[in-house]
């Protein structure tokens, strides 16, 4: 999940009276307490014009009164998902970062492959962090169905998390537009998706969901699981502060196993916290196998 850069049309709302930098400021204090997320003052235009939406949509009469209502909201309630929805984006694609999938199809998975032929056990397990709508799960899905020889014999699951309850919701449904879809493969279009009713959308065959499931969660928190083989945290960390970030990754390096990998995006800038891990491209990570 991303901080928006482009804010939504938005009908014109004129609020009583217009929020107060003071206001904004316990705004963004209060995403931060609960994401980790900073919102820079630059961000101020963005904040109010996602403020007066929820003033419009709730009927809630001031910012103050919603600051109020929401501060008393458990992170689970929908009215705060809602929020957060406004505030944050989910702008993502299938094989985003191209050379980065070229890599997980054409050097991962066939080593993997050559592993297993030489005893390793054959599973794999896959976080994809902050999965958005589920785009990176379900390229990684494809790449296993495409590249892995004889994957129906391997154990896989790839899980996918998000703070967000409905961009969850959007992973587990599986569908995606034509501006998702833009960088798929056709031969992986016609494989592993199917055209819906609407011909604009294109929704996973059950190749690929079989593979992939969908949890609610915040990075901020750890997450009880078995350690991974790979990790995607990719487009999320230049949001954070300083002292979240590190909490996150903290979390993170809990959960990949010994010689397991975790896949960053190139401006993350963790690369002062994982300094006992081995560097082998700017974006992929190493941990040690002893």
């Amino acid at each position: 999940m991303t901080l928006a850069e482009h804010p939504a049309a938005i009908a014109p709302v004129r609020p009583l009276v217009e929020v107060t930098d003071d206001e904004l400021a316990r705004y963004a204090e209060l995403i931060y307490q609960r994401t980790g997320i900073r919102v820079p003052p630059q961000k101020k235009t963005l904040l109010s014009n996602r403020l007066r939406r929820r003033l419009r949509e709730t009927g809630i009469a001031g910012y103050a009164k919603y600051y109020t209502h929401l501060k008393a909201l458990r992170p689970s309630d929908p009215e705060w998902d809602a929020f957060l929805q406004e505030i944050t984006t989910h702008e993502t694609y299938l094989f985003r970062d191209e050379a980065q999938w070229k890599w997980f199809g054409a050097v991962y998975l066939p080593r993997l492959a050559e592993e297993a032929r030489h005893g390793r056990r054959r599973s794999l397990r896959i976080w994809s962090a902050a999965c958005s709508t589920g785009d990176e799960a379900y390229t990684a899905a494809c790449c296993i169905a495409a590249s892995l020889p004889n994957y129906a014999q391997w154990q896989i699951r790839i899980l996918g998390t998000d703070i967000g309850a409905g961009a969850v919701e959007a992973a587990r449904a599986g569908r995606f537009g034509a501006r998702a879809m833009r960088l798929v493969p056709e031969s992986y279009r016609k494989r592993y998706f199917v055209k819906t009713a609407d011909a604009e959308i294109w929704e996973a065959r059950p190749v690929l969901t079989g593979m992939v499931e969908f949890r609610q969660h915040n990075l901020m928190h750890p997450l009880r699981e078995r350690p991974f083989d790979l990790v995607f945290l990719k487009n999320v960390l230049i949001y954070f502060a300083a002292a979240s970030k590190r909490q996150v990754v903290n979390h993170v390096r809990s959960l990949i196993c010994p010689g397991g990998l975790l896949v960053a995006g190139p401006t993350e800038g963790i690369g002062d916290l994982l300094k006992d891990y081995v560097r082998l491209q700017p974006w992929l990570h190493q941990r040690p196998h002893s």
